[in-house]
Formats: C-alpha cells, sequence, structure tokens
C-alpha cells in the first residue's frame, strides 16, 4: 500500500510539473503572439501612412455626431451635407451617436466604398452602465464592492453595444469626486482612489475582453483626463484649483490603472486645471499619459472642448484652439472642426509638424487595426446578433443580482426589516413608487423609456397574501421634460394626494416611502447647490410619519443627498438609487429578505450641504489637537459625515476579533501580513466587505487620516467565523513625497481592519 502510494504521489508530481509547464508555454506563447500582433499592426498602420494625403491624415482626427438619418436621402440641411460629404472622402475618422446595426452599416458603407483608401470609421457612443439591458449607476455598482459583478455588467453591455454596431464606449469614468453637489458623481466610483482603481481595471476588462478583435469587446475610454471631478462649488464645467499633491495621489491614480489595464483610450475634460484646459495641457496629456506613463492609444476630446479654449480665455480663434490642443497631446476632435479647418494651414505654416500628426494617426488607426475593422468594417453589423442578444433573459438576471448588491442599508432601528411576505397590511407612498422610467437612471444608452420594473411591481411580485395599498403623493415636478432641456420645475404648491396618502398610512402595518431625486436630476450639467429632498417630499414623509412612524424609505437618487431629518427619525432607510432594468425586482429581494444587504457607500452622505465637499480621506490639518474652541470644526454641526464611505448594515451582525500583524518592524522589501477574525453573530447568513485602512503617521507631506488599501467580501452563515487576510506592501504604503517621486517612506504606520472608515481595530508598525 505504502508503494502504491509513492508512485501515486510521484506521478501526482510529474502531472503537476508537466500542466505548470504547459501553463508557462502557453503563456509565453501568448506574449509572443500579442508581440507579433502589436508588429504586425504597426507594420500596416506604418504601410498606411506613407500612401496618405495630409487631408487624409487630418480627416482620420476628426468626430462628428450622426444628427441625421445615415439610411435616407442626403440631408437637406447645408451643415449636415457638408458633413456628408466629408465622411464620402474619407475626412471623418470617427463618428458618434450612430446606433442600430442599419445606421452604423450605412455610415460605414458611406466611408469604406467612396473614399479614396476606403479606411473605416470607428462608432462611439455613451454607454455607461449598460445599452438595453441597464444596470445600476456606476455610484451604484461601486457600492456592491463586487469586481466580478461590475466586470460583468461591462462585459454584457460590451455584448449588446457591439451587437448594435458600435464599437467604442465613451466609459469608464473614472473621476474621483469628493462633491456631492457635482451631478456626475453619479458616473464614477466615488471619493477613494484605491477602490477607484479596481474599479476601472474591471470595466475596462469587461468593456474590453481579452482581445479588442472578440466580436463581442468594444473599446473603452477612461475619462475624464483630468480633475473634472474636483470642480470649484461642485458646480458643472467649473475650474478646478488642485495641487500637484492632490493631483498626484488622488486624482491619477485610476488612470494609471487604466493604463496598466490596456484601456484603449482617453477622454480629456472640460475643466481647466490652474487655468490650463485640461484639453491643452501638455503637462497631462505629453509629459505625463503619453511620457512617463508610455500610454500608447489616442486621446479624444470631449464635446467641442478643444474650441472651448476660447471660453476659457486662453485662444482668441478657433486656430488657436487647434493648435494648443494638438500640440498637448489631444489627437481626435469631437464635433468642434478644429482640427479639419485649421490643422493643415499649420502644418503649412511651420507651427504644427507633420510627424506629430503621423503619432495621432497611427495611434488612431491602430485601434482601428485591433478591432479587426480593416480585415471587415462592417464586422459590428449582424442584424442576426442586434436581434438576438439585447435585453435577454440572462442579462437581465445579471442586472437583477448587481442591482441587489448595490443596495446599501443606512438604518434598521428594531429590525423593522426584512418584512414578512404575509399576513401585513402595506401602504406605498411616493413619487416614485409606481415609476418605471427614473430607475433607469441618466445616461441611459438606447433603454426603452419606462422599461424598468417598478418598486410596486416588485412588491406585488415578491409576495401575495399582503394587503397592498398605492398612493403616488404629491407629483414631485410640474414639468418632467427630457434631458435635452436641462429644466425641472419642481411642485412645492400643489399637495394634490398628500390626504390619500396620509389616509393609506394610517391604516397600514408598515409604510414602504419611495423618495428620492428624479434622475435628471444628477448627471451631466445636473449640479446642484441644494442637495436636499426636492418638491413637497420632505413634508410628504414628516406629515406619514405623524401618522404612522413604522416607516421604511427606499431612497431612490443619483447621488448622496442630505437626509438629516430622516436618519434621525425615520426607523429604516434603503438607499437603492437608480438601480436599472431590474430596479423593483432587487428592492423587493431586498425588503422581504430573500436578499441580504451587503453594500456600503463609496461617498460619504453630508449632514449639510454646507460640509461639501466632506469625504473619508482627509489630511489633518494644524489646531488637530482637541482643543474646545480652537480647533478645525464647525461650531453648529460636527465635522463628520451622517454616513461615512465605506457604511452599510446588513440583517445580521458581524463581529471583528483578534487582530494581527505578523512583525511590529517590516523592511521595504518585506511582505506584512494582517489577519482578522471576523464572526457572524446574528441569524442571517449574509456577506461582509471587511477594509483595510492605513495612516502614515509622520512624512514629508501631510497625509490623509486614512487610506483604503484593502478589502475583502466574505460570505457568512450564523456563527461561522473566517480569519481574513491582507498583505501589504512598499507599494502599498508608497505615495507621491515631497521628493516629486512615488516612494515609501520610513517611519511609523496605524493599520486598521473593520466594516467602514470610522470603526475598526486598530494595529501599528514600522517600515525601515
Amino acid at each position: 500500500m505504502n508503494t502504491i502510494l509513492i508512485i501515486s504521489k510521484k506521478v501526482l508530481f510529474y502531472v503537476i510539473s508537466l500542466t505548470m509547464i504547459f501553463i508557462l508555454l502557453a503563456r509565453c506563447s501568448s506574449n509572443h503572439n500579442s508581440i507579433a500582433q502589436r508588429d504586425d499592426i504597426n507594420h500596416k498602420v506604418d504601410s498606411l501612412l506613407k500612401i496618405m494625403t495630409l487631408d487624409e491624415k487630418i480627416g482620420q482626427l476628426n468626430q462628428y455626431p450622426g444628427q441625421w438619418e445615415m439610411t435616407g436621402a442626403v440631408p437637406k440641411d447645408e451643415n449636415f451635407r457638408e458633413r456628408y460629404e466629408l465622411i464620402k472622402n474619407g475626412m471623418v475618422g470617427s463618428m458618434l451617436n450612430v446606433k442600430g446595426v442599419e445606421q452604423v452599416r450605412a455610415a460605414q458603407k458611406l466611408a469604406v466604398e467612396n473614399s479614396r483608401l476606403g479606411i473605416p470609421m470607428i462608432f462611439g457612443y455613451d454607454v455607461i452602465h449598460g445599452y438595453k439591458t441597464i444596470f445600476p449607476l456606476p455610484l451604484a455598482m461601486s457600492c456592491s464592492w463586487d469586481m466580478e459583478a461590475i466586470q460583468r455588467s461591462a462585459r454584457i453591455a460590451a455584448v449588446e453595444t457591439a451587437a448594435s454596431g458600435i464599437n467604442w464606449t465613451f466609459a469608464p469614468m473614472v473621476d474621483i469626486s469628493r462633491d456631492a453637489r457635482w451631478g456626475r458623481v453619479m458616473e464614477g466610483a466615488g471619493e477613494d482612489p484605491y477602490l477607484g482603481c479596481e474599479i476601472a481595471k474591471a470595466q475596462i476588462l469587461g468593456f474590453q475582453g481579452e482581445n479588442l478583435k472578440d466580436i463581442s469587446s468594444i473599446a473603452a475610454c477612461a475619462k475624464h483626463f483630468a480633475g473634472y471631478g474636483f470642480v470649484e462649488a461642485g458646480r458643472e464645467y467649473n475650474t478646478a484649483e488642485i495641487s500637484e499633491n492632490t493631483l498626484q495621489n488622488i486624482v491619477l491614480p485610476p488612470f494609471k490603472a487604466c493604463v496598466d489595464a490596456g484601456v484603449a483610450t482617453f477622454m480629456d475634460a472640460f475643466n481647466a486645471i490652474g487655468g490650463t484646459p485640461s484639453t491643452s495641457n501638455n503637462h497631462l496629456l505629453r509629459d505625463v499619459l503619453k511620457g512617463e506613463w508610455s500610454y500608447n492609444g489616442f486621446v479624444v476630446s470631449d464635446w467641442g472642448s478643444i474650441d472651448m479654449a476660447r471660453s476659457h480665455g486662453v485662444a482668441a480663434t478657433k486656430k488657436e484652439a487647434a493648435l494648443i490642443a494638438f500640440k498637448a497631446g489631444c489627437d481626435m476632435d469631437m464635433g468642434s472642426s478644429c482640427y479639419l479647418k485649421n490643422l493643415k494651414e499649420l502644418v503649412k505654416e511651420g507651427s504644427v509638424k507633420e510627424d506629430l500628426i503621423d503619432d495621432a494617426v497611427r495611434r488612431i488607426l491602430s485601434v482601428k487595426y485591433e478591432l479587426g475593422l480593416f480585415e471587415d468594417p462592417y464586422r459590428y453589423c449582424d442584424s442576426l446578433r442586434e436581434k438576438e442578444l439585447l435585453l435577454t433573459e440572462d442579462h437581465l438576471k445579471e442586472a437583477r443580482d448587481i442591482a441587489r448588491k448595490s443596495i446599501v442599508l443606512l438604518k434598521n432601528e428594531n429590525n423593522i426589516l426584512p418584512l414578512n411576505k404575509e399576513g401585513l397590511k402595506i401602504a406605498i407612498i411616493g413619487p416614485f413608487a409606481n415609476d418605471k422610467d427614473n430607475p433607469l437612471g441618466n445616461w441611459r444608452a438606447d433603454a426603452e423609456k419606462a422599461s424598468a420594473i417598478s418598486l410596486l411591481e416588485g412588491i406585488k411580485s415578491a409576495q401575495t397574501s399582503n394587503n397592498i395599498a398605492f398612493e403616488r403623493g404629491p407629483v414631485l415636478a410640474v414639468e418632467d421634460t427630457t434631458i435635452s432641456s436641462h429644466k425641472l420645475i419642481f411642485n412645492n404648491e400643489d399637495r394634490t394626494g398628500m390626504k390619500e396618502a396620509i389616509i393609506a398610512a394610517k391604516s397600514a402595518d408598515v409604510v414602504i416611502m419611495a423618495i428620492g431625486e428624479n434622475c435628471w436630476q444628477s448627471g451631466e450639467a445636473r449640479s446642484q447647490a441644494d442637495i436636499r429632498l426636492k418638491g413637497l417630499q420632505e413634508e410628504l414623509l414628516e406629515s406619514v410619519y405623524a401618522v404612522n412612524k413604522n416607516i421604511v424609505v427606499v431612497l431612490m437618487n443619483g447621488r448622496p443627498i442630505v437626509i438629516d431629518w430622516m436618519a434621525e427619525h425615520v426607523p429604516a432607510i434603503l438607499e437603492t438609487w437608480h438601480l436599472g432594468s431590474e430596479s423593483g425586482n432587487a428592492i423587493a429581494d431586498v425588503l422581504f429578505g430573500d436578499y441580504n444587504p451587503s453594500g456600503k457607500i463609496t461617498a460619504s452622505f453630508p449632514r449639510s450641504v454646507g460640509q461639501c465637499p466632506v469625504y473619508y480621506n482627509h489630511k489633518s490639518t494644524s489646531h488637530a489637537w482637541g482643543h474646545p474652541i480652537y480647533a478645525s470644526r464647525y461650531i453648529d454641526m460636527e465635522n463628520e459625515p451622517l454616513y461615512p464611505f465605506g457604511f452599510g448594515l446588513s440583517y445580521t451582525s458581524f463581529e471583528y476579533s483578534n487582530l494581527k500583524i505578523n512583525k511590529k518592524e517590516v523592511a521595504s522589501d518585506e511582505e506584512l501580513s494582517v489577519s482578522v477574525m471576523v464572526k457572524n453573530t446574528g441569524k442571517y447568513i449574509g456577506d461582509e466587505i471587511v477594509q483595510l485602512y492605513i495612516q502614515d503617521k509622520f512624512a514629508s507631506t501631510a497625509r490623509p487620516v486614512k487610506e483604503l488599501k484593502g478589502f475583502s467580501k466574505i460570505h457568512l452563515t450564523p456563527g461561522e467565523s473566517k480569519t481574513v487576510k491582507f498583505k501589504l506592501t512598499a507599494n502599498d504604503l508608497a505615495f507621491f513625497t515631497a521628493n516629486k517621486k512615488w516612494e515609501a517612506e520610513s517611519g511609523e504606520f496605524n493599520v486598521w481592519i473593520g466594516p467602514n472608515s470610522k470603526e475598526g481595530l486598530i494595529e501599528s508598525f514600522i517600515l525601515n
């Protein structure tokens, strides 16, 4: 028996060894193939560049929106007819907002079958959180802290987008933002750069897959480079004043993570930093992105942002705007025609070298080759795929799953949740209770209007024996217009429906209040000075509370909002954001306990708008030693947010204990092991997001009081315990120092592990 066992172990050893050899050979082969593919593309691009005229090269730098019916007759509008002819003559490198196989094929045919060289166009679209199947807003998805789920959502979005003829998305938005007043906070991953890096990588891998030639892959675009989330006063398109320290340590890391993940394209930003518009910021685009980071993809402007140099006051003419943007490193002009109408003259007069034109064109053509468009310009134009791959049952199932994971339980006093599926008289009240459109959120791509599952529908589907009453209450907005008008007129006077809502609440066992934000209150050009509940919603909530205190608020919103009264009085609050196509079903899953909420917020909730910007990883300041008067504080409210970064409750409870580090002193070339015991001390199965934070106590520049450096999502049954382990290296402790470089400085560090950025167990160590 022993002999047989020894032989078996030898056989197993040889099998494992051979397997590892095959894996290594496969990896080497894959790397070799990748290098060979890149060399082949470079050769083809260089060959094509040699036969292109200067006009044709400049044409590749030009992107136009599709604002006419591509399958129809020649446009009658003079402006559109000019663009039509430019496409035929090979003078348009890309189009945006052309969607659907029929339209894309017609546009591509116009370019490929009429122009001298037949160079295909690349088609872009804002696919931010789904194409037909709509997932939760990016800010909502970030609250799942589930990288696999986030990657799957981007993969499904890519599949549907590619099936509709489009091969380029203007996502992910990786701007870090600390100000809930900024409308586009809904489009990013919140306030933390570490988490932002992880989410950016997951999204890029989801969109682009392993290879851009995969017919279900689309090119991703890291935006907005850079500092857009730091616009002053949270006001859209405003200037940003950012120190080099903040830029390097907070703003840029997610963009660097995008480069490392192989993102195909970058988009610059509308804002200026220190008076220099991002679109013409040579330091950002040439020195950092294309220089220090060795980025080989191309940079597209934001819509019209090249010409906006005139608005910034740094260019007097479109020609000057084109000159400074192009020399700074912006490769493609989205919509302004500044390059098309001025670059040739700038080359002829010697202001721009043609070598610089060649570099930009080479970058754009390379992406087109990587997408396989030169092999088959119509490869994304398969009407059968378009018919079969949009809004499938599997896609909706995934949308429901990540929607549930994105929900955050902010309060659950007296364990009012989860609700029983039978024996309750439930009143569902609020402007969003029976709403099928707002849950889709802003940036909804090609979603059908009012196609989401409403909260009322979800609740009715989840159970059959409860007595359900519905009252909308007062209408939220007098005029609820489309996104193009940028206008909502809120109802502050008409109380029609208030009385009926109060009556329904008075006779109910529990009231579910569906309140929050209209979906057009957040997103681009949706900055708000007041981020409280709009219209008569607060009055409705307080009136219902006066007759029935057994309330569960279901918050539907695109940003953190001020809910101080609600947080103090209402026993249960679910932050559900705008969850997409399966919104109502996902919320009902959580309300009735079919899914135990596990989300943790990634953007702090302020107590008052006066705290904005408010964020957990602020720096230590002068007067921070606890003096009762002379301290960095407000005199009318505490400094801390209402709900801090990383906060979120569960129907069960978790206990943290036994925090351990493997050594008190660690060398710069060593790993530090950190572990903690987490136990489910409640009665429900649950997931917990365990978070690790550090503090560099004394450094060459002031450092944040805490910084997220790791997290782990674990699944525990009642009574079960798990040891969660983390590794820290010098890279994790590094920052952009006073020496103007990334390095880890020796000294004392604190390390916490806990359920959010405010709670946790603490240890300390020294880096030598």
